[in-house]
């Protein structure tokens, strides 16, 4: 019998076409036979996507010295992964449309937290951890994706969860199970098995509101956490003034590198400014 998560992906699903493009790129990243041929003909069957692609390596982020005018250089300068997390992106931003207005709860917050999230837990990997960050911010920008699905596709229940979070009230995965039976975590892991997401960047969506003493801070899910803490000092939150917790392995290992993380702190801002601007947000 599926699970609450499982009806509500499938209800969301018949008003909200989830892009295939992803799922296709995931395949092809996973497979070792792939050439740059084959990502290059699945890139150019979304126009919007390949103008992102386009804009992006020829940002002044890249500082390239000659334009770039072709999808192929385009990958071959942002490599697999890198395309792969800006078809997500681009993906999730597509997502976050809609018609619907509400005083409380606002979209465009919770789009700037996930791609906030996404930035810090790269910069996270890379600077703290000197391990390559793709990863990392596949992870932070899907984390709450399944805000998403509660939102559109039991908006009534949502809405209603969503204002009885407080500072001091019930953690948001205790309203979700309240209200709708499941939460955002549980959703978004079964999302990410569906978009063939690695186990362990699944595992870390499930398990990024879990306070667990093993957590270790430079696993997915021990980046996840720390970035969403940094992020929550900046108010680039969900909502206003929400606590987040920190297994005390976390809480130390942040303590025994304060200033690398003030560092990293001090530089976010303007790399979410970079990309607010990318995507017109």
């Amino acid at each position: 019998m599926p699970t609450t998560a499982a009806r509500l992906i499938k209800k969301y699903k018949r008003g909200n076409t989830l892009p295939h493009i992803v799922t296709r790129l995931a395949q092809l990243i996973n497979d070792d036979s792939s050439t740059l041929r084959d990502f290059e003909e699945i890139i150019s069957l979304d126009p919007a996507l390949v103008g992102r692609l386009l804009t992006l390596v020829n940002s002044s982020y890249y500082g390239l010295v000659h334009k770039v005018d072709s999808v192929s250089r385009a990958i071959a300068l942002l490599g697999m992964k890198n395309l792969h997390n800006i078809a997500v992106t681009d993906a999730l931003k597509g997502m976050f449309r809609s018609n619907r207005k509400n005083s409380a709860f606002s979209h465009d917050r919770l789009w700037i937290h996930c791609a906030a999230t996404g930035i810090c837990s790269k910069m996270i990997a890379e600077r703290i951890f000197s391990i390559n960050g793709d990863d990392a911010y596949l992870a932070g920008i899907l984390h709450d994706i399944g805000l998403i699905v509660e939102w559109q596709g039991a908006e009534k229940k949502f809405l209603e969860m969503y204002s009885r979070l407080q500072p001091d009230g019930p953690s948001i995965i205790e309203l979700e199970q309240e209200y709708i039976g499941t939460d955002h975590c549980e959703i978004g892991y079964l999302l990410a098995e569906e978009w063939q997401m690695m186990d362990s960047l699944s595992e870390a969506i499930r398990d990024h509101h879990t306070v667990d003493q093993d957590i270790a801070p430079e696993s997915l899910t021990g980046i996840l956490q720390i970035s969403e803490y940094i992020l929550n000092q900046l108010d680039f939150t969900l909502k206003e003034n929400i606590p987040v917790s920190l297994p005390d392995a976390l809480v130390l290992h942040i303590q025994e590198s304060v200033d690398e993380y003030q560092v990293l702190a001090e530089d976010l801002p303007e790399e979410i400014e970079r990309v607010r601007n990318l995507y017109g947000n």
